[in-house]
C-alpha cells in the first residue's frame, strides 16, 4: 500500500510569513496611541505576508490607509527593511531602524502653538 502525499510542506528555510516582533509593535502602537489621542488616526490593520509585514493606519475604517508602515527583511542589507508609505504610494522614509523611520510620522503631531 502506497500513500501519495497531496500536500506539500514548506521548506524549513523559507519563512511562512514576515511579522512585526514585540518591540517593533510597541514602538508602532505607542505612536498610534499618540495620534489617536490627537484625533488624527482612528483605526489600523495588520497584514503579515510571505515577503512583508504591513501596519496600515486609517482616518476612517472604510477608507484607504493614510500611511503604511512596512517591514521587508529582504531589503535589510540595502536601503533598510523599514519604510513609511503614504496614501499615494510615495515612500516618505526608509531606513534600518524603525524608531528613526517613524519620526517622519511624529512630525505630524508637532503643531504651531498660538
Amino acid at each position: 500500500m502506497s500513500f501519495q502525499n497531496s500536500q506539500s510542506f514548506p521548506s524549513p528555510s523559507a519563512p511562512l510569513q514576515v511579522a512585526f516582533n514585540r518591540s517593533e509593535l510597541s514602538l508602532i502602537l505607542a505612536l498610534y496611541g499618540r495620534m489617536v489621542a490627537a484625533g488624527e488616526w482612528r483605526d489600523y490593520g495588520i497584514s503579515c505576508q510571505r515577503e512583508l509585514a504591513v501596519f496600515s493606519v486609517f482616518k476612517r475604517t472604510a477608507e484607504t490607509p493614510l500611511y503604511r508602515i512596512e517591514k521587508r527583511p529582504k531589503l535589510r542589507q540595502r536601503q533598510g527593511m523599514y519604510s513609511v508609505v503614504s496614501m499615494d504610494q510615495q515612500i516618505l522614509k526608509r531606513g534600518h531602524e524603525l524608531k528613526a523611520v517613524l519620526r517622519v510620522l511624529e512630525r505630524k503631531l508637532i503643531r504651531a502653538v498660538k
